[in-house]
């Protein structure tokens, strides 16, 4: 049986003004670097930006509520429990969040927690 993986999800959309390009390039260029000093206990950091695609019976899908979702994973629940604590109670540190206003909607962001079931397809 595996192991559990606990994993928090950030969703965040970009600043006003800035291009899906920019964003991302900032985004991975600078704001990760930084953020890689306060991921103590993460055992995986991975950031999922969304390609808006139209459906063929609702149509386009032209701006979506959030350009990236951010993935924080850890093996250790104790770890995971207390990050959860500390990011739903308390503002990130200051040079953090002064990134953040270079990059982010801060007004946007919405975090969870997610309870993963995953379906096994048999080989066929």
């Amino acid at each position: 049986m595996p192991q559990p993986t606990y994993k928090i999800l950030l969703f965040m959309k970009r600043r006003a003004g800035t291009s899906v390009e920019a964003f991302r390039d900032y985004y991975e260029n600078n704001h990760v670097p930084l953020c890689l000093k306060y991921t103590s206990g993460v055992t995986r950091y991975i950031r999922r930006y969304v390609n808006p695609l139209p459906h063929p019976e609702t149509g386009p899908f032209d701006e979506a509520p959030f350009d990236v979702i951010t993935e924080l994973w850890f093996e250790d629940e104790a770890i995971f429990k207390g990050t959860v604590d500390y990011i739903t109670t308390n503002i990130m540190p200051d040079e953090v969040v002064e990134d953040e206003k270079k990059l982010f909607d801060r007004s946007s962001f919405r975090i969870a927690t997610v309870t993963e079931a995953e379906t096994e397809f048999s080989a066929a």
